[in-house]
Parts: C-alpha cells; sequence; structure tokens
C-alpha cells in the first residue's frame, strides 16, 4: 500500500516549504533533514513501499515536469556565445568533476554524480543522475550527500558571488551570465541575481534555464556509458530512463507554445512539489550513522568541483567578454 508512506513524504514536504517561505534557507535542505528525523519509519512496513514508490517514481514525475521551465526562445535571447559558455562549462565540469572524484578516491558512480550536480542544476540533477546510475549498497547515501552538499554551497554563493562579480567590474548583464552559469540551483541563482540589480536577476534565471536543458542529453550520455560498462565493478547499468523523453517532449511543446502561460506556471510548481517530496523521502530512507562514516573527502571534492566551475566561467567570461551580452 502506497498511501501511508506517500503521504508521510508530501507532509515532510509541506512542512519545509512551510519554514522556507517563513523563515527563509533551502527548502530541499529542510525536506532532507526533516526526512531523515523520521528514518525509523523506513522500517515500517506500512510506509517503506510509499516512500520507496515518492523516491523513484515522483522524482521522475519532477524531471519531466521540468520541461515546462525552459524555451529555445528564452536561450536564444542571449547569443550563440552564451549558450556556448553554458556548454562548454558543463562539459569540462563533468570531465574534470569525474577526475577529482576519482582521484579523490570515490567510486565512478559517485564522482559522476557529484560533477553533475555541479555542473547542471544542483539537487534536480543529481536526482535525474542518480535515476540512471549503477545502483549499488552505497547509492541512496551518496545521493543524500550530494543534495546537501551542492544545496549548502548554493546557499554560500548566493551570499558570496555578487560581491565577486562587483570586485571583477562586471555589468549587470555579465554578472547575471556568470551567477547564472555557476551557481548549482535555481532559487539560489534568481536570489544571487537580485541582489546585483533586476537585470542580472532575469539574466541569470535564463542562463540557469539553458544549463537546465542540457540535463536530457547530459543523463542520456551518462545513462549509455554506465550501461555499457554492463555487469561491471559497481553494478549492473541501467537502460535509457525513458522519463527523459518525457521532460524532452515537455520542452519542445513549452517551446512551440502549446503550454498556456497558466498551465506552464502549474507545472512549474508541480515539478518543485514533486522533487521536494522526493528528496523528503530520500531524507527518510537515510539513516544518520551511514552519512557520518562517509568522512570528509566527499565534501571536499564537492568543493573543489565547485570551485573549477567558478574558475572555468569567470576565465571563460574575461577571455571571451566581447562576445557575450554587455
Amino acid at each position: 500500500m502506497l498511501a501511508p508512506g506517500l503521504m508521510l513524504a508530501a507532509t515532510i514536504a509541506l512542512a519545509s516549504q512551510f519554514i522556507a517561505s517563513r523563515y527563509g534557507g533551502p527548502v530541499m535542505l529542510y525536506a532532507i533533514l526533516f526526512g531523515i528525523a523520521f528514518n525509523f519509519l523506513n522500517e515500517e512496513a506500512k510506509t517503506r513501499a510509499g516512500v520507496q514508490f515518492a523516491s523513484k517514481r515522483v522524482l521522475q514525475l519532477g524531471v519531466v515536469l521540468l520541461g515546462a521551465a525552459v524555451t529555445f526562445s528564452e536561450i536564444a535571447n542571449l547569443g550563440w556565445a552564451t549558450a556556448l559558455l553554458i556548454a562548454a562549462a558543463v562539459t569540462a565540469t563533468i570531465a574534470a568533476g569525474w577526475l577529482i572524484g576519482k582521484s579523490a578516491g570515490l567510486s565512478s558512480s559517485h564522482a559522476v554524480l557529484s560533477a553533475g550536480a555541479v555542473a547542471i542544476c544542483g539537487a534536480s540533477a543529481a536526482m535525474a543522475i542518480a535515476s540512471v546510475l549503477p545502483q549499488g549498497k552505497d547509492s541512496e547515501r551518496n545521493l543524500i550527500l550530494t543534495v546537501v552538499g551542492v544545496t549548502t554551497l548554493s546557499t554560500v554563493a548566493m551570499v558570496a558571488y555578487p560581491p565577486l562579480t562587483h570586485l571583477l567590474g562586471f555589468s549587470d548583464m555579465r554578472a547575471g551570465v556568470y551567477l547564472g552559469a555557476t551557481i548549482h540551483d535555481v532559487a539560489q541563482v534568481i536570489g544571487a541575481g537580485y541582489i546585483v540589480s533586476d537585470e542580472a536577476g532575469a539574466t541569470a534565471a535564463i542562463v540557469k534555464l539553458m544549463r537546465v536543458t542540457l540535463l536530457a542529453p547530459a543523463v542520456f550520455v551518462i545513462a549509455m556509458l554506465f550501461a555499457r560498462r554492463g555487469a561491471g565493478s559497481e553494478a549492473t547499468g541501467r537502460a535509457f530512463p525513458l522519463f527523459l523523453l518525457g521532460f524532452a517532449a515537455l520542452m519542445v511543446a513549452n517551446s512551440f507554445g502549446l503550454v498556456p502561460a497558466g498551465l506552464r506556471s502549474a507545472l512549474g510548481d508541480a515539478s518543485r512539489w514533486c522533487l521536494v517530496t522526493a528528496v523528503a523521502a530520500l531524507g527518510v530512507k537515510t539513516s544518520l550513522k551511514d552519512l557520518f562514516e562517509v568522512g570528509a573527502r566527499p565534501v571536499a571534492v564537492l568543493v573543489i568541483q565547485t570551485l573549477f566551475l567558478a574558475l572555468f566561467v569567470g576565465a571563460a567570461t574575461y577571455l571571451f567578454s566581447g562576445a557575450l551580452p554587455h
């Protein structure tokens, strides 16, 4: 029976949203922490099936609905140079981040999970990538660590990066490009952008959506690479995730104006609720004891990957300043 576990995850999501809206702070982090507090219910037969369903299927639905947040026209408005910068930053960060993770002793799947979350869109990307990675005994623990890490680093970046763009002498639009290309989670991107100015906030939001469009191809490539590994040392790779086709179809429909503005807003809200509910369920499935056994290396890897992305985008912004929006 799914209802008790689903209701548990949804209730934690509602409580997390209430606290975030009333007192501020990242809703995803609240959902994880509140979920962990109810870890004992993961062993209850009545709630286990629903919690498992929320952490898998509700997650996939949330990723599909992310497609309603993106249109090709919004991306085109910022020009080819910005699009090229985003694609290069995402690709370089995933590749370099994987090498950083492997050098630190992480498994291949954990290293690419961490790198993909940093490169694309934080917690949402982490959950989408995790859904196609080989499943081992530490998979869910690694996912929770990654979500907590990127969410925390996003909050730090939201405060630290706007003054940095001022020190670097970026125009408002260029600051928006930098913030949208480097901060992990959407809410923190928008918050950082509007700290600078309204123009920077609007630009940062669109640049962030450009990164979101790369979620589907990135997850597709990762899924194919791990599927080809077959029954390797970590686990058996998964087949291609069909839910990504839903993401792509909704993005195309939205780009051609087939999704009314009201429905687009509703789908965006539904996506956020699905993802928060899925994160709450993952929290319920997570034991604090397991988290503390991991040590500092995964956290250090996330920090280094984040710094790599920030430095890469900063250097590219200087080198190709003439081609980027002013």
